[in-house]
């Protein structure tokens, strides 16, 4: 099948449930937030690293506690701003019935002195501005302190919970046959929104609006190529068509990994790790050949060649390549019915203009891989809800397969409050030695987990979840740690750590020092939200690590419902910790007393 259309989806997301790390007995909440913020230890970070250049090891002190350096880039009215919208985020009603406030804001003083007054707050301290030109001076201002930029246009379309309903539900495909119940469309969920404040939700209209996302995606990226050398854009994959084929994509990788394990225990090889379980050649013959695969002699054709070596097994990498090898767009949606023993469709139609559609998809993000290639701009695809997620996770492999064989053009997207988040990263990590591409991951706490645990229960399915905090915390270092290591063995693989927590911060530099894995490699990077947790970012930054802003732009009236769902983030934040406000307290008083009333950022 053509590269191009990048898609090897048959052969399934290699998924498992990982056995994470057991909880305490008193467990906190499991935060959902993308970038979650916990207690942090009050101690300061010795930081050896290796100068690439000379070889000599040096020492990098990080003081997260130093106002000073980490607010060198603020001016005092900047610092009183931040206390101000942080301060505000703690009171529930103002979080609760923001939108109606800025509504009534709107009418009582009219639309030019709201948008001053936003400015002065909310827009101010979390939006950079409201296009690609506007935005260029505070860009330039955080790389001046060591800040680099994630691009982000972050208008969203204000709907009320009937018209999102409405949108998803006749987007649902014209033929939807006995569909598993996880990956169906369901009346009651429709709104993607809900219990969702970390994270933007696009929903389907029609293709020329899909073309238009694509259109603003593209134009996202050139921005960041013509205002940094080294930038990032991300992307969802719900904006470039139907979410309903990642639906169906998704039940078909699943299906076909389910099939994979039911192979395995056949041969008593059940209860292994993902990548411990192999199948033995000639068994999985008499399998396919009952399954319809194809002719005994197309099998054994097919289970010869160079990528299985000669070990007389293959294990889940190699049957990824295997389905790869028969898949086309005609049998992509064929899954294996485990009661019959048979290869059936997943829907018993799929009419023309559907056809088109998924193809239009495939290809809209194909031309986003191409245009950041082009740009020198690194592309980040979000994750998304676990029924989405298989698809969009291979889709952006099969990026990186194409798109990374130089250096890490595209980056996928790691949700570690997931029981399986490991056994995805390990999978991944694999392949990518195998086949001798750059690895590219962005770890995140994760951002749906109200509404997954929600989904699951009323559903009837398996919460995807992982039980607490504690074990979300031991899942993120994990996969972590699992990602370093690699960048220790062979320096191809490259990981964001997108967090607010300053203890995985802290951990992340533990690691990197006992690894002698030096910030100048550019391997390992840092990722926080723009007007968030500026104690971290900035002092990293200033270190000599790779520490990057997410950008959020857009007009001030376009970009509401994401500074809403940052009023909401932040009540969770400030509430759980007074430590940002406490710091910037100190930073302005002790500019105040040491006679800087008028301080300026010089760079």
């Amino acid at each position: 099948m053509n590269r191009e259309t990048l898609i090897r989806l048959s052969s399934g997301r290699l998924r498992s449930t990982a056995a994470s790390a057991q909880p305490k007995e008193k467990s906190k909440e499991l935060l959902g937030e993308e970038f979650a913020l916990v207690k942090p230890v009050q101690v300061d970070l010795i930081s050896e690293t290796k100068n690439v250049a000379n070889a000599q090891p040096c020492k990098v002190e990080i003081d997260f506690e130093n106002t000073k350096e980490a607010y060198r880039s603020k001016d005092n009215i900047e610092l009183l701003r931040s206390l101000l919208v942080f301060k505000l985020c703690t009171f529930d009603i103002l979080v609760d019935k923001n939108k109606e406030l800025m509504a009534l804001s709107k009418k009582v003083f009219g639309q030019r002195l709201f948008e001053k007054l936003m400015r002065m707050t909310f827009y101010g301290q979390f939006v950079a501005g409201e296009d690609h030109e506007s935005i260029k001076p505070l860009i330039r201002k955080n790389q001046a302190f060591g800040v680099g930029a994630v691009l982000d246009y972050s208008v969203e379309e204000d709907l009320t919970p009937e018209e999102a309903e409405k949108k998803e539900m006749d987007c649902v495909l014209s033929a939807d046959n006995d569909r598993e119940k996880k990956y169906k469309a369901h009346r009651q969920f429709s709104d993607r929104r809900g219990g969702v404040i970390s994270a933007r939700t696009y929903f389907y209209a029609d293709e020329s609006k899909c073309d238009n996302q694509m259109e603003t995606f593209i134009n996202c990226i050139r921005a960041s190529g013509g205002s940094s050398v080294d930038g990032f854009s991300a992307i969802k994959m719900t904006a470039l068509g139907r979410p309903q084929f990642l639906l169906q994509f998704s039940e078909v990788l699943v299906k076909w990994r389910r099939f994979f394990n039911v192979l395995a225990a056949q041969q008593g090889k059940s209860g292994l790790t993902a990548l411990e379980q192999t199948l033995d050649l000639e068994p999985l013959k008499e399998s396919l050949t009952k399954l319809g695969v194809g002719a005994k002699n197309d099998i054994d054709n097919l289970l010869t060649g160079d990528k299985l070596g000669s070990s007389g097994t293959i294990d889940l990498l190699d049957w990824n390549s295997l389905i790869d090898d028969r898949t086309e767009i005609s049998n992509l949606l064929m899954v294996p019915n485990l009661q019959t023993g048979k290869l059936e469709p997943l829907l018993k139609k799929f009419t023309v203009e559907e056809e088109k559609q998924m193809k239009r998809m495939l290809q809209r993000v194909d031309v986003l891989a191409k245009h950041a290639m082009e740009n020198g701009v690194r592309l980040m695809v979000d994750a998304e809800q676990t029924y989405f997620q298989p698809a969009i996770s291979r889709l952006t492999v099969e990026m990186q397969r194409i798109f990374n064989k130089e250096k890490p053009t595209i980056f996928n997207t790691y949700q570690c409050y997931l029981k399986e988040a490991y056994d995805n990263v390990i999978v991944d990590v694999e392949l990518a030695r195998r086949e001798g591409w750059h690895f590219g991951a962005k770890l995140v706490r994760g951002a749906y987990m109200y509404q997954e645990r929600d989904r699951a229960r009323e559903i009837g399915y398996e919460d995807p979840i992982n039980p607490d905090y504690e074990a979300t915390n031991q899942m993120y270092h994990r996969c972590l740690e699992l990602v370093l290591e690699e960048i220790e063995q062979n320096r191809k693989a490259n990981v964001m750590v997108a967090s607010h927590n300053e203890d995985t911060v802290k951990f992340t530099l533990h690691k990197m020092n006992q690894m002698g894995l030096s910030p100048t490699e550019n391997k390992v990077y840092f990722g926080q939200l723009l007007g968030m947790c500026d104690q971290i970012s900035f002092p990293l930054g200033q270190a000599g690590f790779p520490v990057y802003k997410y950008v959020p732009y857009g007009p001030v009236n376009e970009v509401i419902p994401y500074l809403s769902r940052r009023a909401q983030e932040n009540r969770g934040m400030m509430k759980g910790s007074q430590r940002e406000r406490t710091l910037l307290w100190k930073e302005l008083m002790r500019r105040v007393l040491g006679g800087q009333i008028l301080y300026k950022p010089v760079y």
